[in-house]
């Protein structure tokens, strides 16, 4: 199992090919909203892409005010 750090990393990593960013223009603690300037449905995207990536699922309910990649990382930990 990954630590939350490694899965921070990677998650940085893919929202940033994805969204075509360099992976160093997003932070941890950045809410992925306002730094990747995408809107809910492409939040989805992102996270669907996570859990293919994880291979897990993610429960809306649990992603409810979720904006920054640190707690993404959390949620995803928690369901690794």
């Amino acid at each position: 199992m990954a630590d939350t750090q490694q899965i921070i990393d990677e998650i940085q990593k893919l929202a940033a090919e994805h969204f075509k960013v360099a992976p160093d223009h997003v932070a941890p603690d950045d809410d992925f909203f306002q730094k990747l300037g995408i809107d809910s449905l492409q939040a989805l995207e992102l996270l669907t892409r996570l859990e293919n990536h994880f291979n897990i699922e993610l429960p809306d309910y649990e992603m409810q005010g979720v904006v920054d990649f640190r707690t993404l990382a959390d949620r995803i930990s928690q369901r690794m």
